[in-house]
């Protein structure tokens, strides 16, 4: 089978060359260059396991923080790390003191496991979840903020708000949701997953309570490296899920907010400490700065999705100006014979894309009562080694298999 090149820089990961692989947005994809750096951590602490530990890893961890915090304009101190989105969201839920009747507000494009930690928070202390429901296609920003917005009451304790929605890869207002439920003495947890690498991010701009993300989309990280912004004012007594050795007995020198975070037992601390190499690393593929790689990948997502939108004959469902390196585009539901079979995916069609033509996209769909999709969707993703005959390739063997179904 003969597959579109990627582009020239996709020699910098160790991607299988036999898969078109659009779908960086899930878990990321990590540089050889940083893979090599995480390798070298491995062998160091190997040689000396306790030197490593105790001595070395204070300051690795510390870089990764100093640099992390000068790409998000946010003070180091302010930043702890965490293993993915789920695990920070996890301990903010547990050190929230809701009672009962208060509400948190989420919306219909929330990630799945975020609301089902507040799902259980919410049986667990009485309060109640409520849903903004966000439309798509949407026609622009307002209409985003005010569906959120509108269903904030005097009741509403804290807002989980994603800067950038998984299924629908929009990014929200956050900054202007956060200042107006800031006003009215209402939190705001921020999910920024995708944020950074994928736009333009301030912590301090947008003043959330608390603002979470992964470095291992598109910063490139290796897997295993999130970081967690909680503001100055509530740091006091704010706890990890699992305390530290260090909770009774901190070294000196640091602040305690930072060192309870810094070591949560023994595991493989080399994807946070190699954090820093990629923030460093992957702007140089380009010869540019992270405004560079962003603006980059912005444009191929625009160019992937116009294209497929022109050959499915639909409009764009999403302003430019709310879209970062990735896009999510409706495409037709099956007929009412349609019979999936067994499939490993959330969609069978994307069964069929893996395993017959070698592309790696992410379907998924809303279904009706009877479990039949009612609306359908495909989302892609554009990373530096991707390259627009991919996205050609995907729509012609989409629009084929979309035939298929049909007849």
């Amino acid at each position: 089978m003969h597959l579109p090149s990627p582009s020239p820089l996709a020699a910098a990961w160790a991607l299988d060359p036999d898969v078109v692989f659009l779908n960086n947005g899930s878990y990321g994809a990590c540089p050889r260059a940083v893979m090599q750096r995480r390798q070298q951590l491995l062998e160091r602490s190997e040689a000396e396991p306790i030197r490593f530990m105790l001595h070395e890893a204070p300051d690795l961890i510390d870089r990764a923080r100093r640099v992390l915090g000068r790409l998000l304009n946010a003070e180091p101190s302010d930043l702890v790390f965490v293993p993915n989105v789920t695990i920070a969201v996890a301990t903010v839920a547990a050190n929230l003191k809701l009672q009962p009747g208060d509400e948190v507000l989420v919306n219909t494009h929330e990630y799945p496991a975020c609301l089902a930690i507040f799902e259980r928070l919410c049986v667990q202390t009485g309060a109640r979840l409520v849903f903004a429901d966000l439309p798509f296609p949407v026609p622009s920003e307002e209409a985003a903020y005010q569906a959120v917005i509108s269903k904030a009451t005097d009741r509403t304790r804290l807002c989980l708000l994603s800067h950038v929605t998984s299924p629908s890869a929009m990014i929200l207002p956050a900054a202007r949701i956060v200042a107006t439920l800031r006003q009215r003495g209402i939190e705001t947890l921020v999910d920024g997953a995708h944020a950074p690498g994928f736009c333009d991010l301030d912590i301090p701009a947008i003043n959330p309570a608390y603002y979470t993300a992964n470095c291992h989309k598109w910063l490139g990280s290796p897997r295993g490296s999130g970081f967690l912004y909680v503001r100055r004012d509530l740091q006091d007594g704010f706890r990890p899920l699992a305390l530290s050795v260090y909770s009774k007995k901190p070294p000196s020198g640091r602040p305690f907010f930072n060192v309870e975070f810094d070591f949560i037992g023994t595991q493989d601390y080399t994807p946070i400490m190699c954090i820093a190499d990629a923030i460093e690393h992957m702007p140089t593929l380009i010869g540019s700065d992270w405004a560079g790689v962003r603006a980059r990948n912005h444009a191929l997502a625009l160019r992937a999705r116009d294209l497929l939108c022109d050959r499915l004959g639909i409009d764009a469902p999403v302003p430019d100006d709310m879209l970062g390196s990735m896009a999510t585009i409706p495409i037709p539901t099956p007929p009412a014979t349609w019979n999936p079979g067994p499939t490993r995916y959330h969609d069978a069609l994307q069964d069929r894309l893996v395993s017959k033509h070698r592309i790696q996209v992410p379907l998924w769909f809303i279904a009706d009562e009877t479990g039949r999709p009612r609306i359908r969707f495909v989302r892609i993703s554009a990373q530096l080694f991707n390259a627009i005959e991919q996205y050609e390739y995907l729509a012609h063997c989409l629009l084929g298999e979309l035939a298929a179904e049909r007849a």
